[in-house]
Protein backbone atom coordinates (compact mmCIF):
# COMPACT_ATOMS: atom_id res chain seq x y z
CA UNK A 1 0.00 0.00 0.00
CA UNK A 2 1.59 3.31 -1.03
CA UNK A 3 1.25 6.69 0.68
CA UNK A 4 -0.41 8.11 -2.45
CA UNK A 5 -3.28 5.63 -2.68
CA UNK A 6 -5.74 5.32 0.22
CA UNK A 7 -6.96 1.99 1.53
CA UNK A 8 -10.20 1.20 -0.28
CA UNK A 9 -12.68 -0.17 2.25
CA UNK A 10 -15.96 -2.06 1.99
CA UNK A 11 -18.22 -1.89 5.07
CA UNK A 12 -20.52 -4.79 5.93
CA UNK A 13 -23.02 -4.45 8.77
CA UNK A 14 -26.73 -5.19 8.78
CA UNK A 15 -27.58 -2.07 10.82
CA UNK A 16 -27.92 1.07 8.69
CA UNK A 17 -27.24 3.35 11.66
CA UNK A 18 -23.98 1.51 12.44
CA UNK A 19 -22.90 1.74 8.80
CA UNK A 20 -23.66 5.46 8.75
CA UNK A 21 -21.65 5.94 11.93
CA UNK A 22 -18.70 3.99 10.56
CA UNK A 23 -18.81 5.86 7.27
CA UNK A 24 -18.78 9.20 9.11
CA UNK A 25 -15.97 8.06 11.41
CA UNK A 26 -13.84 6.67 8.62
CA UNK A 27 -14.37 9.82 6.60
CA UNK A 28 -11.95 11.46 9.04
CA UNK A 29 -9.43 8.61 8.93
CA UNK A 30 -6.19 9.43 7.13
CA UNK A 31 -5.53 7.29 4.09
CA UNK A 32 -8.89 5.49 4.10
CA UNK A 33 -11.59 5.63 1.41
CA UNK A 34 -14.98 3.98 1.94
CA UNK A 35 -15.65 2.42 -1.46
CA UNK A 36 -19.02 0.91 -0.56
CA UNK A 37 -21.26 -0.53 2.12
CA UNK A 38 -23.24 -3.76 2.33
CA UNK A 39 -26.17 -4.63 4.57
CA UNK A 40 -25.95 -8.42 4.25
CA UNK A 41 -23.41 -11.17 3.74
CA UNK A 42 -24.64 -11.89 0.24
CA UNK A 43 -24.41 -8.23 -0.70
CA UNK A 44 -20.87 -8.04 0.68
CA UNK A 45 -19.79 -11.02 -1.43
CA UNK A 46 -21.19 -9.43 -4.59
CA UNK A 47 -19.77 -5.99 -3.86
CA UNK A 48 -16.34 -7.37 -3.00
CA UNK A 49 -16.24 -8.97 -6.44
CA UNK A 50 -17.24 -5.79 -8.25
CA UNK A 51 -15.45 -3.16 -6.17
CA UNK A 52 -12.31 -5.15 -5.33
CA UNK A 53 -11.61 -3.30 -2.08
CA UNK A 54 -8.32 -3.60 -0.22
CA UNK A 55 -10.08 -4.35 3.07
CA UNK A 56 -13.56 -5.57 3.99
CA UNK A 57 -14.71 -4.49 7.46
CA UNK A 58 -17.00 -7.39 8.37
CA UNK A 59 -19.58 -7.80 11.14
CA UNK A 60 -20.29 -11.38 12.22
CA UNK A 61 -24.02 -11.39 12.91
CA UNK A 62 -25.86 -10.20 9.79
CA UNK A 63 -29.48 -11.15 10.37
CA UNK A 64 -31.15 -13.30 7.73
CA UNK A 65 -28.93 -15.00 5.19
CA UNK A 66 -25.28 -15.96 5.53
CA UNK A 67 -23.28 -14.70 8.51
CA UNK A 68 -20.00 -12.82 8.47
CA UNK A 69 -17.91 -15.97 8.69
CA UNK A 70 -19.50 -17.53 5.62
CA UNK A 71 -19.34 -14.19 3.79
CA UNK A 72 -15.62 -14.01 4.59
CA UNK A 73 -15.08 -17.53 3.29
CA UNK A 74 -16.92 -16.75 0.04
CA UNK A 75 -15.20 -13.40 -0.53
CA UNK A 76 -11.75 -14.90 -0.17
CA UNK A 77 -12.68 -17.99 -2.15
CA UNK A 78 -14.05 -16.10 -5.14
CA UNK A 79 -11.07 -13.74 -5.15
CA UNK A 80 -8.57 -16.60 -5.17
CA UNK A 81 -10.44 -18.32 -8.00
CA UNK A 82 -10.80 -15.16 -10.06
CA UNK A 83 -8.58 -13.58 -12.65
CA UNK A 84 -8.21 -10.19 -11.02
CA UNK A 85 -4.45 -10.47 -10.89
CA UNK A 86 -2.12 -9.23 -8.20
CA UNK A 87 -3.84 -7.47 -5.32
CA UNK A 88 -7.24 -8.89 -6.21
CA UNK A 89 -7.69 -10.74 -2.89
CA UNK A 90 -9.06 -8.38 -0.21
CA UNK A 91 -8.20 -8.62 3.47
CA UNK A 92 -11.17 -9.25 5.76
CA UNK A 93 -11.09 -7.49 9.12
CA UNK A 94 -13.82 -8.56 11.54
CA UNK A 95 -15.48 -5.80 13.60
CA UNK A 96 -17.98 -7.23 16.05
CA UNK A 97 -19.29 -7.23 19.62
CA UNK A 98 -18.76 -11.00 20.02
CA UNK A 99 -15.55 -12.39 21.52
CA UNK A 100 -16.28 -16.05 22.27
CA UNK A 101 -13.72 -18.70 21.37
CA UNK A 102 -16.16 -20.10 18.83
CA UNK A 103 -16.55 -16.79 17.01
CA UNK A 104 -12.83 -16.06 16.99
CA UNK A 105 -11.91 -19.56 15.80
CA UNK A 106 -14.49 -19.63 13.02
CA UNK A 107 -13.51 -16.19 11.73
CA UNK A 108 -9.79 -16.94 11.68
CA UNK A 109 -10.33 -20.32 10.04
CA UNK A 110 -12.44 -18.63 7.37
CA UNK A 111 -9.46 -16.42 6.53
CA UNK A 112 -10.02 -13.17 8.45
CA UNK A 113 -6.73 -11.35 8.95
CA UNK A 114 -7.90 -9.49 12.05
CA UNK A 115 -10.55 -9.44 14.74
CA UNK A 116 -11.63 -6.20 16.44
CA UNK A 117 -14.32 -5.44 18.98
CA UNK A 118 -16.64 -2.50 18.43
CA UNK A 119 -15.56 -1.04 21.77
CA UNK A 120 -12.14 -0.16 20.31
CA UNK A 121 -11.04 3.48 20.08
CA UNK A 122 -11.21 5.08 16.62
CA UNK A 123 -7.42 5.36 16.34
CA UNK A 124 -7.11 1.63 17.03
CA UNK A 125 -9.62 0.91 14.27
CA UNK A 126 -7.72 3.14 11.82
CA UNK A 127 -4.42 1.42 12.66
CA UNK A 128 -6.00 -2.03 12.26
CA UNK A 129 -7.37 -1.14 8.83
CA UNK A 130 -3.94 -0.05 7.62
CA UNK A 131 -2.33 -3.12 9.19
CA UNK A 132 -4.82 -5.41 7.46
CA UNK A 133 -4.24 -3.69 4.11
CA UNK A 134 -0.53 -4.41 4.52
CA UNK A 135 -1.17 -8.05 5.33
CA UNK A 136 -0.51 -7.77 9.05
CA UNK A 137 -2.70 -9.32 11.74
CA UNK A 138 -4.76 -6.97 13.91
CA UNK A 139 -6.42 -8.17 17.13
CA UNK A 140 -8.21 -6.30 19.89
CA UNK A 141 -6.35 -6.74 23.22
CA UNK A 142 -9.13 -8.90 24.75
CA UNK A 143 -9.11 -11.12 21.65
CA UNK A 144 -5.31 -11.37 21.68
CA UNK A 145 -5.50 -12.32 25.36
CA UNK A 146 -7.97 -15.13 24.62
CA UNK A 147 -5.82 -16.41 21.76
CA UNK A 148 -2.69 -16.40 23.93
CA UNK A 149 -4.54 -18.04 26.82
CA UNK A 150 -5.62 -20.87 24.55
CA UNK A 151 -2.05 -21.32 23.35
CA UNK A 152 -0.75 -21.49 26.92
CA UNK A 153 -3.55 -23.76 28.12
CA UNK A 154 -4.79 -25.61 25.03
CA UNK A 155 -8.39 -26.69 25.04
CA UNK A 156 -10.12 -28.90 22.50
CA UNK A 157 -9.11 -27.64 19.07
CA UNK A 158 -12.45 -27.90 17.32
CA UNK A 159 -12.54 -27.00 13.64
CA UNK A 160 -14.91 -24.43 12.26
CA UNK A 161 -17.21 -27.13 10.91
CA UNK A 162 -17.20 -28.94 14.27
CA UNK A 163 -18.14 -25.69 15.98
CA UNK A 164 -20.97 -25.24 13.45
CA UNK A 165 -22.29 -28.71 14.29
CA UNK A 166 -21.86 -28.12 18.02
CA UNK A 167 -23.93 -24.95 17.69
CA UNK A 168 -26.72 -26.87 15.96
CA UNK A 169 -26.45 -29.55 18.64
CA UNK A 170 -26.99 -26.90 21.31
CA UNK A 171 -30.23 -25.94 19.55
CA UNK A 172 -31.48 -29.48 20.08
CA UNK A 173 -31.37 -30.53 16.44
CA UNK A 174 -31.00 -34.17 15.44
CA UNK A 175 -28.49 -35.47 12.91
CA UNK A 176 -30.90 -35.19 9.99
CA UNK A 177 -31.80 -31.59 10.85
CA UNK A 178 -28.14 -30.66 11.30
CA UNK A 179 -27.29 -32.19 7.93
CA UNK A 180 -30.02 -30.17 6.24
CA UNK A 181 -29.04 -26.94 8.01
CA UNK A 182 -25.37 -27.26 7.02
CA UNK A 183 -25.90 -28.84 3.59
CA UNK A 184 -23.90 -31.96 4.42
CA UNK A 185 -24.79 -35.66 4.70
CA UNK A 186 -25.91 -37.40 7.88
CA UNK A 187 -22.84 -39.62 7.64
CA UNK A 188 -20.64 -36.53 7.71
CA UNK A 189 -22.52 -35.24 10.75
CA UNK A 190 -21.93 -38.54 12.56
CA UNK A 191 -18.23 -38.46 11.72
CA UNK A 192 -17.88 -34.94 13.07
CA UNK A 193 -19.86 -35.80 16.20
CA UNK A 194 -17.47 -38.66 16.95
CA UNK A 195 -14.52 -36.29 16.69
CA UNK A 196 -16.28 -33.69 18.85
CA UNK A 197 -16.95 -36.27 21.56
CA UNK A 198 -13.31 -37.38 21.52
CA UNK A 199 -11.96 -33.85 21.76
CA UNK A 200 -14.33 -32.84 24.55
CA UNK A 201 -13.94 -36.10 26.44
CA UNK A 202 -17.67 -36.90 26.46
CA UNK A 203 -19.88 -39.62 25.04
CA UNK A 204 -23.29 -37.93 24.83
CA UNK A 205 -24.83 -34.99 23.02
CA UNK A 206 -25.84 -33.38 26.31
CA UNK A 207 -22.32 -33.80 27.64
CA UNK A 208 -20.83 -32.14 24.58
CA UNK A 209 -23.11 -29.13 24.91
CA UNK A 210 -22.43 -28.83 28.65
CA UNK A 211 -18.64 -28.86 28.20
CA UNK A 212 -18.86 -26.44 25.27
CA UNK A 213 -20.81 -23.97 27.38
CA UNK A 214 -18.38 -24.30 30.28
CA UNK A 215 -15.44 -23.57 27.98
CA UNK A 216 -17.22 -20.81 26.03
CA UNK A 217 -16.92 -22.69 22.76
CA UNK A 218 -20.44 -21.71 21.73
CA UNK A 219 -21.26 -18.29 20.32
Amino acid sequence: MTDQRPVRLLLCDDHAVVRAGLRALLGSAPGVEVAGEAGSGEEAVAMAASLRPDVVLMDLQLGAGIDGVEATRRILGQAEEGTGGEGAVPRVLVLTTYDTDADITRAIEAGAIGYLLKAERPDELFSAIHAAAEGRTALSPPVAHRVMARMRDPRPALTGRELDILGQLARGLGNREIARALFISEATVKTHLGRIYDKLGVDTRAGAVAVAKEQRLLS
